[in-house]
């Protein structure tokens, strides 16, 4: 199988990771007028799995590295399969919450509470899992991060009504999905032999593991996605039928999505046996500030914004650069 073997390389593959999982929204957001995001996820949840299988019969089967996908897959233990789908189920119940929080509350809500809780939690479980890197570049770094997600917050929130109160329903959801986001990687990462060229029986390989865990993500999208339909934080219910309605550019927007995010998944777990996989989640969490590259400069999201929202727009931007490079620099 292929596996990264610099760490210059590693850097490179997280920050794909970075881009991947910043930009995958926008494939909703072209579609999202006229299709819901319940009916939407199901095509993700599907661009997910497929993604990884491509890896997996491609890059993960060939090659004198390690084991091919499916001798890896044959040999594991059931204790690693179930942890790395658990680590799919816990994604995935995650990602649901998150979107529900941004309904309820807002993106100024959502991102600092769910998005910065998840960094900080990811980045620590991960190094205290399996210590990798400078402690203090590495920390320092993360809460740059954390400083510029919450620059992006009052950005946002300089956008929506004023007198709004906050949703106090929004922040319990924001902080659970924070939660399950600081702990889904650790479960990937525990069914993993940490040295990629050096495969141990029962243990699986970067290929096998995201595909179990995509697994994961559409078994439970059965039970939690369903949920969401029948009970949606905004709008009417939706049935199945109406997933049938959709056209074949709404379908293909949603398997879109999934594949990006999906292959940025696989692109970080590989660099994590370069970069650790504390520094391999931390610099795929920049992913907020490519989400707001878009939202600025493709969808001009902040054309009517209040003067002086630039000023905290520009001190995101060098909040990012500054902890993404102290993350990078944990590892040299």
């Amino acid at each position: 199988m292929f596996t990264v073997e610099t760490y210059f390389l590693a850097v490179v593959l997280s920050v794909i990771t970075m881009i991947c999982w910043g930009s995958w929204p926008n494939m909703q957001k072209l579609v999202s007028t006229r299709w819901r995001f319940e009916l939407f996820y199901w095509d993700y949840v599907l661009g997910i799995v497929l993604v990884t299988l491509l890896f997996a019969i491609s890059l993960g089967s060939f090659g004198a590295t390690g084991w091919s996908f499916m001798h890896d897959l044959s040999q594991a233990d059931t204790g690693n399969i179930v942890s790395a789908i658990t680590g799919g189920i816990i994604f995935n119940a995650a990602n649901i919450l998150f979107v529900a929080a941004i309904a309820v509350a807002g993106m100024s809500v959502a991102f600092p509470v769910g998005a910065g809780f998840g960094l900080v939690l990811g980045v620590v479980t991960n190094y205290i899992a399996l210590p990798q890197g400078n402690q203090t570049y590495l920390f320092t770094g993360v809460l740059m991060v954390a400083v510029a997600i919450i620059l992006s917050a009052v950005a946002y929130k300089r956008l929506s009504d004023t007198k709004k109160e906050i949703s106090v329903k929004g922040i319990l959801l924001s902080l659970l999905a924070g939660v399950l986001f600081g702990f889904f990687y650790r479960f990937i990462a525990a069914a993993m032999y940490p040295d990629f060229a050096a495969p141990q029986p029962g243990k699986v390989g970067p290929y096998t593991a995201t595909v179990l865990f995509a697994i994961g993500v559409l078994l439970s999208n059965f039970v939690f996605n369903s949920i969401l339909m029948k009970r949606p934080v905004k709008g009417l219910p939706v049935g199945y039928a109406d997933y049938f309605k959709g056209t074949a550019r709404d379908h293909a927007m949603g398997v879109l999505g999934g594949m990006i995010w999906g292959a940025g998944l696989v692109l970080s777990i590989l660099s994590a046996g370069q970069a650790g996989f504390a520094i391999s989640f931390g610099l795929g969490q920049g992913n907020a500030m490519v989400a707001a590259v878009w939202g600025v400069f493709v969808w001009k999201e902040f054309k009517a914004a209040p003067a002086g929202t630039n000023r905290l727009l520009y001190a995101m931007f060098l909040f990012y650069i500054i902890g993404l490079a102290l993350v990078v620099y944990a590892r040299m």
